[in-house]
């Protein structure tokens, strides 16, 4: 078994153990991913616990959709840390990983936001032409830390002493105080409704427009069974980079097997052959481009 087969079985048995919760409507016992008013969704989702092998904890206490959502970002974090470390020798770099509403504004390409968000919750006349939302805080973030100048002349005397590249926040002591690089932003999305997609366009829309530098990859994770919800996020171009399935090949195997989920298959097929949509083990290499 492969390393990276061996993260992602072990991402699906977290997310299986402490995350996955079963509920029963109309004598029919559906996983927490699922919307139980809708059969397709149901039939989907039990057909990827089957697919992945999970199982229920004995004796598990249903958790609420905030607490899933908490707890898989934490599980997707740490997957992302754990595959994108392990691949060091294609992008190199000194990263950290966070969840928990960081701000933007932490970051090199968004610092200036902390200034227009302060004059902005000050003045109503601002606050009424401009509106609010500027800082944005995504459920994880990857970071790189700036490089030192020792670092840079390691495979020869590339910047010595000379007055050169004294702008660009990449190296430290350019930048006071010394701010990271935002590396990515990712959304985690444990499942999906209209209201919620659109929450995940308007951050990435923010996160494109309130740059000062390069663009940070934007991406969003999520476990949701049903492709015509995925599609909500993943269709279309501009704002996200892609959506990556916490399972895709078991949700392609599952949509394919059955004649009554053809239109979802169809529509599975069609975001996968458009670039819109990956798996979470393709999310590591996305992000060392």
């Amino acid at each position: 078994m492969t390393r990276l087969v061996s993260m992602r079985r072990d991402y699906h048995r977290m997310v299986g153990s402490q995350i996955l919760r079963f509920s029963v409507r109309n004598n029919r016992r559906f996983p927490n991913f699922a919307d139980g008013s809708s059969q397709s969704s149901i039939r989907i989702g039990n057909g990827l616990v089957e697919e992945l092998g999970l199982r229920q904890q004995r004796g598990a206490q249903q958790i609420s959709g905030q607490t899933a959502g908490s707890r898989f970002e934490g599980l997707t974090c740490e997957f992302i840390r754990t595959a994108f470390d392990s691949l060091a020798h294609l992008r190199p770099g000194q990263w950290t990983y966070k969840v928990g509403q960081t701000k933007i504004s932490n970051f090199v390409q968004y610092a200036h936001l902390e200034a227009i968000e302060s004059l902005v919750n000050e003045n109503h006349a601002l606050a009424s032409a401009l509106g609010h939302g500027y800082v944005v805080t995504p459920d994880i973030v990857v970071a790189r830390q700036p490089v030192a100048k020792g670092e840079v002349d390691s495979g020869g005397d590339f910047l010595s002493q000379d007055e050169v590249a004294t702008l660009t926040p990449f190296i430290q002591g350019n930048m006071s105080p010394e701010t990271p690089l935002l590396h990515a932003s990712i959304s985690c999305k444990w499942t999906i409704r209209s209201d919620r997609s659109q929450n995940t366009r308007t951050e990435a829309l923010n996160l494109i427009r309130n740059r000062k530098g390069n663009l940070p990859h934007i991406v969003a994770v999520t476990a949701e069974p049903l492709p015509m919800r995925i599609a909500s996020l993943a269709l279309g171009t501009g704002d996200l980079d892609c959506v990556y399935h916490f399972a895709l090949g078991e949700l392609r195997k599952v949509c394919a097997s059955e004649p009554s989920l053809a239109d979802q298959s169809e529509m599975l097929e069609a975001m996968v052959a458009g670039n819109r949509l990956r798996d979470i083990s393709d999310l590591p290499f996305d992000l060392a481009v």
